[in-house]
C-alpha cells in the first residue's frame, strides 16, 4: 500500500515505514505531523484517485529530524564587465518517518 502526496510544493510517493525528506514543517523533534493533502492511494489493485485530493484521506507521520541540507553555491558573472557575486544557501528540511495511511 502507498499513497500519493503533496506537500511544499512538490508529490512524493510514499509507503508505512519509509523515510522521507521534505520542506521544513513545523513541529519538533518526535511530534506527529498528518499529511491530509492526498492525491491518490493504492492498495493492490484497489486504487483511490483524487479530484485532486481525496476527502478524509490522511498520512500520518513522525517527524525525526529537522536540518539544513548541503551548501549550494549561487555564482552570477557577465563577461568583460567585472561583476561576479559568489553566494551560498541551505535549505532548510524535515525528515519524516512514514506511519500510517489511511483513506
Amino acid at each position: 500500500m502507498y499513497a500519493i502526496i503533496r506537500t511544499g510544493g512538490k508529490q512524493y510517493q510514499v509507503a508505512a515505514g519509509e523515510r522521507l525528506r521534505v520542506e521544513k514543517l513545523e513541529g519538533n523533534i518526535g511530534d506527529t505531523v498528518e499529511l491530509s493533502d492526498v492525491l491518490a492511494v493504492v492498495d493492490g489493485d484497489d486504487a483511490k484517485i483524487g479530484q485532486p485530493v481525496l476527502e478524509g484521506a490522511k498520512v500520518t507521520a513522525r517527524i525525526v529530524e529537522q536540518g539544513k541540507a548541503k551548501k549550494v553555491i549561487v555564482f552570477k558573472k557577465k563577461r568583460r564587465k567585472g561583476y561576479r557575486v559568489k553566494r551560498g544557501h541551505r535549505q532548510m528540511f524535515t525528515s519524516l518517518e512514514i506511519g500510517e495511511i489511511s483513506a
